[in-house]
């Protein structure tokens, strides 16, 4: 076999006592054609034979198992099948127990033609995201079309001091298998020997007819098991429309039991933290500052920007945190290291803060989890602010603004480090200012039309504007705002495949200003057209400004069964004008009408000021954001929505012709439409 020397990161050997114990014969017998394979085989479908995985977890180690036989009928899963990569945590162990192919009924082992090489898995280093993570590559020859592959192995993940949380508790998710496999035998067994209970809950289940069961609990003390078998199994979850049923797993606790268990441990960092010893440059700069405002957001921007983030995957509940001293002596930390630093030094300025516990990822799945300290992956800060919630990620770079002004963070469940605390919900909230505040006017004399678009960027649209003008090309930049008049102009229905630079021949953008204590950042975009006007197939000449970005596509096409729609639109306000030297016709429908949208989860008005040559519309939006629009009231929220994209996303005017016989179809269309 081609292979290093077997070292901690792998072995080749038998499975464990608590593991399955499958000898060939038994292998080859699970491996039996029926009516079930047959059809799979009929539809081109690869096919699995059996698959049993199996999850243990004790005091000292998480471990999976896992064996299963599937066809190789289909090239693209023979690719995938010849080489395989297996990701490993820091401690964890890949075992490989067999290896094989059925060909022409024959088990051939092939462990001798499997090549394996450690690799280091850091591909996100460069971002200042370490990871100590092993990738075990197994590369195995002259898997053959028609082959049957046989692969038996397991991961050992033995805990170390560090893994203080994962010895005291266990969280696992078993979800739902693959949708494209149809599988003739699939097993699955969650072994507890843990001292403590695992509770365990059954979520997102169907009946006969597809409707959800309600949630069930139930309990596994130590040396209890729970099992999943099926025959001629296929999952028929539509992934699109419905949340797979999973089974959450999780030491037996309530949320205050687990705040009391983790808060003890920030507090004891706290408690011998003091940044006049630690950090006595940084308190001088901080004493310097006169005004609470600034000083705060001071002392936010330099966690951010002059505290490396180094993340690695493993250690986030992996170890107690960092204390200040050794994240500031050192310049670098992880997020629960950098959210401990900002909070003493927020403390040493008297500003109310706190730690609290966040997965941004799984946030809609929390309301259904178990409680449990591993259900969380991410710590930032709270910081309570002249009777304000604000929150902070100390992770984040290139953020700017007093603390009002700052990126908003959009999640929903949260737990805060401190005693006795249950579980919290951040609430809905209403934005003060615009995030989008635009200004544009196109002007038409002569058939030459001037355009000029002036945008003020605030909070997360300015921190990601900003990061946007500094990291792209200049000119990648103007194409893609001439891209966005190319469709919002309307010229894709009378000039598409025209290059756009021929249409915007001097497009220039140009930043104005940016503000980093209010967090604004304007810019100011300039083109001249030789031919403004959109012509329809029977030469009718229009002036068209319909900006999709105000249309919400996001929640006029959200269709899903299970998951609520989760909204978290910005404030915008939008000043949209067309001028020409021509006359137009000021009754058109399109032209004149307005819109007042009352929603309880958005507010739209849009307004106009119409004249013989041109007209003006102004929108105003302003949703209610950081919430999930409940089922029952999200119809009336996309019919919303799709009133606001009945032609009250922009303004248009018709051209009224020079000439008798224009002016005559002109009137005749007045009367008669």
């Amino acid at each position: 076999m081609e292979q290093a020397i077997q070292s901690e990161n792998y072995k080749i050997q038998k499975p464990e006592q608590w593991a399955s114990n499958i000898n060939d014969a038994q292998l080859v017998d699970f491996i039996k054609e029926s009516e079930f394979s047959q059809k799979q085989a009929d539809e081109g479908r690869d096919y699995c034979y059996f698959l049993d995985k199996i999850y243990y977890t004790t005091d000292n180690e998480n471990s999976e198992y896992a064996c299963l036989a599937y066809t190789l009928n289909e090239p693209s899963n023979l690719e995938r099948a010849s080489v395989v990569d297996v990701v490993l945590e820091e401690n964890e162990t890949y075992v490989i127990h067999r290896i094989s192919v059925l060909r022409d009924g024959v088990l051939v082992d092939k462990i001798p033609d499997t090549k394996i090489k450690i690799l280091d898995s850091e591909n996100q280093s460069g971002g200042g995201v370490l990871s100590s993570n092993k990738k075990i590559n197994l590369t195995i020859k002259d898997l053959r079309l028609y082959d049957i592959l046989i692969m038996e192995d397991s991961r050992i993940k033995i805990f170390t001091e560090r893994d203080f949380l994962r010895k005291e508790f266990s969280k696992y998710v078993w979800v739902g298998p693959d949708s494209y496999w149809a599988y003739g035998k699939y097993k699955f067994t969650f072994k507890n020997d843990r001292e403590k209970t695992i509770a365990y809950k059954k979520t997102f289940f169907r009946d006969e007819d597809g409707n959800v069961l309600e949630p069930e609990i139930n309990y596994l003390k130590k040396g209890d098991q729970f099992v999943i078998e099926e025959d001629n199994y296929i999952n028929f979850v539509d992934t699109n429309r419905e949340v797979s049923p999973f089974i959450d797993f999780a030491t037996e606790g309530s949320w205050k039991e687990f705040s009391n268990y983790i808060s003890p441990i920030y507090e004891a960092i706290f408690a011998k933290s003091s940044v006049t010893e630690f950090a006595p440059n940084l308190v001088e700069k901080l004493d310097a500052i006169t005004d609470k405002d600034e000083q705060l957001q001071f002392a936010i921007e330099y966690v951010q920007n002059h505290i490396n983030y180094i993340y690695n995957a493993d250690e986030m509940n992996g170890h107690k945190p960092q204390e200040p001293a050794v994240t500031y002596e050192n310049k670098q930390g992880d997020c629960k290291a950098k959210s401990v630093l900002l909070k003493v030094i927020l403390d040493y300025i008297g500003i109310d803060s706190s730690i609290i516990l966040v997965n941004f990822s799984t946030d809609f799945y929390m309301k259904y989890y178990l409680p449990s300290l591993l259900t969380f992956n991410h710590v930032i800060v709270k910081i309570n602010y002249k009777g304000e919630s604000y929150f902070v990620d100390a992770t984040t770079r290139d953020e700017f603004g007093l603390i009002e002004n700052r990126g908003f963070i959009y999640f929903m469940h949260y737990l805060e480090v401190k005693p006795n605390l249950e579980l919290q919900i951040k609430p809905p909230h209403r934005f003060s200012y615009y995030a989008v505040d635009e200004k544009s006017e196109l002007s038409v004399e002569n058939t030459i039309g001037k355009l000029k678009l002036t945008t003020i960027y605030k909070g997360n649209r300015a921190n990601n504007m900003r990061k946007y003008f500094k990291n792209t090309n200049k000119r990648e930049i103007i194409d893609s705002w001439n891209n966005f008049f190319f469709y919002t102009l309307n010229y894709n229905n009378d000039r598409n495949g025209t290059d756009l630079r021929n249409i915007f021949k001097d497009a220039v953008i140009e930043i104005v200003s940016d503000d980093k204590k209010s967090n604004e950042f304007k810019i100011e975009y300039k083109t001249t057209i030789e031919n403004p006007y959109f012509t329809d197939a029977k030469n009718n000449r229009f002036l068209m400004y319909f900006d999709r970005n105000i249309v919400k596509n996001s929640a006029r096409d959200f269709i899903h069964k299970d998951i609520t729609f989760w909204h978290n639109f910005d404030n915008e306000r939008y000043e949209i004008s067309l001028f020409t030297d021509q006359k137009i016709d000021v009754t058109e429908k399109f032209t004149i009408q307005e819109s007042t949208i009352n929603n309880p989860y958005f507010d739209f008005v849009s307004r106009k000021k119409i004249n013989k040559n041109g007209g003006t519309i102004f929108i105003d939006y302003k949703p209610l954001v950081n919430l999930e629009i409940p089922e029952k009231d999200f119809e009336d929220f996309r019919s919303a929505h799709h009133e606001v994209a009945d032609s009250n996303f922009g303004i248009g005017v018709d051209i009224i012709e020079d000439g008798f016989m224009n002016k005559l179809k002109f009137n005749f269309k007045k009367h008669f439409n």
